[in-house]
């Protein structure tokens, strides 16, 4: 019998938990209904198939013919179904328990309507770490997939990548597919003809296999794919192509991991694909990782360098990112809660909260998306709620990991948390009826591909890759660029917070205050308070110091009081300088519409000051409240929006993050400001 080479074809479809309606009829129309429709003409061609639960369920609910299809190729047999953490989390991120509860959770969804019990895991965003095993075989998991340049930065070659391998922890067993990035870069960008010959460089020998799972979104959503895909029709062909073709032979995964023997064992680091590994490093230690394999060359690096060459872990996003990581460790505080609430509406919007859109970024928008932080804040919030009801209280934690308190403060209708090691700030503002956190703002940072925007010629990612006809992947695309998106690049020294304390002088304005390059002489904006709790009140204490320029001491104290619908707040700054000097009160907010936004009844502008006022009243039309705060002194008013510029894979995108408001007070020797913030319906 002739030898024949095993396509071990896959795909994951996924979309963020609650993404807008538009993105899922998108996704329908130009990618995964096209996808099925054109399988579903040849369900002699085996696959596997995962697709997160939550997508399930919009397709189920709304997208009748599309769910049709996919199940009745399931009872074809042409798909094998996948497991995964039901709402999509970084499995390695998330407690031992919640794992395998969202694997189960998914794999009774998928034996409940496609007759199917999962065998084979999709590893979200192929984060790999191995004290995921014990989890995995606990959840009835035997194999999952992930990319051969796993096995590379373990030493591996990649010309003995085609088949399985074995690993184990602590005696638990696991087999392991490596993706192959030839594969991926071939399928569906090249020629069928290419591809075709791409699957066949893998030996036609006994249980030789070409293994490829990957995005369904680069099927018809990726810019440029859907014509290319479908009104070319490249994926029908090549599907035909490889039916075609004796030397092929399509299967599923677990008929292949059944009837093969293991290449051997292996044991791999903690990684992720080769590309999330450089997002996850600073931006110049992303730039100086370029600039390392571009000194050893393409064909140097794939051969040789791929191996030592490496960028970081994904947790290095909750480094990079403190949005992120505060976003993490909230859902790692109500994990650990959740056996004393013991609710199944807890349950589900903590697993919920866990997905891992909003935590990272790359070429991806994530992070920078405000719709999804806003969704995980929306199931963060829906858990307190079941973990509150109407209790008033005020606890500290050490959750975020750097050695400070954090303090919550609870009170019937809003959540306020304040970090004692930035400032004794505002992090968090909780609109619990609205689900809503008005402080999730996000700070402009440098990232490496700013470094494009500031180059006369910007250059692609991957630019010295040969390429055969077909057409770019993302990673080939090239970006357009303009003086407004290079004017655009402002990063930001200290945290978008709210009560963040500056000390300036009379040159601070509307300008250098966007710029964020007006002058400082304190040490309060991005340094660590001492923290007292009371009962009824919290208090934040620094002894720090202006520079001018030497330092001389310095006293800054907050305390915050709640009250019914907000809280009380009282400052204190004393300092031995001698001089004029202006103090700042700086606050972010954040809206889901900005159009609805105004600011002392006036519509919100791109920048714009109020002289002498005492109050900033903020009018969020779209929730219907507004935002008070109130102070004993009369100020200025200086205000901007905040925009960050972010790379997604339609170019770059420049989103607004919040409302940046100083409220500016002149001092000399001392200053004491009482105030009040407050929440009123509008």
């Amino acid at each position: 019998m002739k030898a024949t080479t095993k396509l071990l074809f896959g795909i994951h479809m996924h979309q963020p938990v609650d993404n807008f309606d538009w993105v899922i009829q998108q996704g329908v129309e130009v990618c995964y209904g096209p996808f099925f429709e054109v399988m579903s003409r040849y369900p002699e061609f085996r696959f596997s198939v995962h697709c997160s639960g939550w997508l399930m369920e919009q397709i189920q609910k709304h997208h009748h013919k599309l769910y049709k299809q996919i199940h009745t190729l399931a009872k074809q047999g042409s798909i094998e179904f996948f497991s995964a953490g039901y709402y999509e989390p970084i499995l390695s991120v998330i407690p031992s328990q919640d794992r395998v509860e969202q694997i189960e959770l998914l794999n009774e969804s998928i034996a409940s309507d496609f007759h199917q019990k999962p065998k084979g895991l999709w590893l979200t965003e192929r984060v790999w770490e191995s004290s995921l095993i014990p989890d995995l075989h606990k959840a009835g998991i035997k194999y999952t997939v992930m990319d051969d340049y796993h096995f590379q930065c373990a030493g591996f070659d990649e010309a003995i990548l085609d088949g399985y391998f074995m690993t184990e922890e602590g005696g638990k067993t696991l087999g392991l597919f490596p993706i192959s990035k030839k594969l991926r870069y071939a399928i569906p960008f090249l020629k069928v003809e290419a591809a075709i010959k791409a699957i066949k460089s893998f030996d036609a020998k006994e249980s030789s296999a070409a293994i490829i799972f990957d995005d369904a979104e680069k099927f018809g959503m990726w810019p440029g794919t859907y014509e290319w895909v479908y009104a070319k029709g490249w994926l029908e062909r090549f599907v035909q192509a490889v039916l075609a073709d004796e030397s092929i032979e399509t299967m599923h995964y677990g008929a292949y991991f059944e009837q093969e023997r293991t290449r051997g064992i292996a044991y791999l680091p903690n990684v992720s694909y080769a590309e999330m590994g450089e997002w996850s490093l600073r931006a110049d230690d992303t730039l100086k990782l370029e600039a390392l394999k571009k000194e050893m060359g393409h064909e140097r690096y794939e051969r040789e360098g791929v191996k030592f060459l490496k960028g970081g872990i994904w947790k290095n996003f909750l480094v990079k990112y403190e949005e992120s990581n505060r976003i993490h460790k909230r859902t790692l505080e109500l994990s650990k809660v959740r056996e004393h609430v013991d609710k199944p509406k807890f349950d589900t919007a903590l697993y919920k909260a866990q997905t891992n859109d909003a935590l990272w970024h790359g070429v991806f928008g994530g992070l920078y998306l405000p719709n999804l932080r806003d969704n995980a804040y929306t199931y963060i919030i829906e858990a307190e709620n079941i973990r509150y009801g109407r209790k008033n209280r005020i606890e500290s934690d050490h959750n975020e990991l750097d050695g400070y308190e954090k303090i919550k403060m609870v009170i019937p209708k809003y959540i306020f948390r304040f970090d004692g090691a930035q400032g004794g700030q505002l992090v968090e503002f909780d609109n619990r009826k609205a689900l809503f956190n008005w402080q999730n703002t996000l700070t402009r940072r440098k990232e490496a591909y700013h470094q494009r925007l500031l180059e006369e010629t910007p250059q692609s990612d991957e630019e010295n890759l040969p390429k055969e006809e077909g057409i770019d992947t993302i990673h080939h695309a090239m970006v357009e660029v303009d003086e407004k998106l290079r004017n655009a690049i402002i990063y930001d020294w200290y945290l978008k917070n709210s009560f963040v304390d500056h000390i300036s002088d009379a040159r601070f304005n509307a300008d250098n205050f966007y710029h964020c390059n007006f002058a400082e002489y304190g040490d309060f904006a991005n340094q660590p308070f001492e923290v007292t709790q009371g009962k009824q009140q919290v208090t934040f204490v620094r002894k720090g110091g202006l520079y001018v320029p030497h330092k001389i001491p310095a006293r800054l104290e907050k305390t915050y009081r709640p009250q019914s619908n907000g809280f009380d707040f009282d400052i204190t700054l004393s300092t031995q300088s001698e001089g004029d000097f202006s103090y700042i009160l700086e606050h972010n907010f954040h809206f889901a519409d900005y159009d609805t936004v105004t600011l002392n009844g006036e519509t919100l502008s791109e920048k714009g000051i109020f002289e002498g006022a005492s109050m900033l009243e903020i009018s969020d039309g779209h929730l219907g409240q507004k935002i008070c705060i109130t102070l004993d002194k009369a100020c200025d008013i200086y205000y901007f929006q905040l925009k960050t510029l972010s790379q997604s894979e339609h170019g770059f995108d420049l989103s607004v993050q919040g409302i940046s408001l100083a409220m500016v007070l002149p001092f000399s020797g001392a200053l004491s400001l009482k105030g009040f913030l407050e929440v009123v319906h509008v």
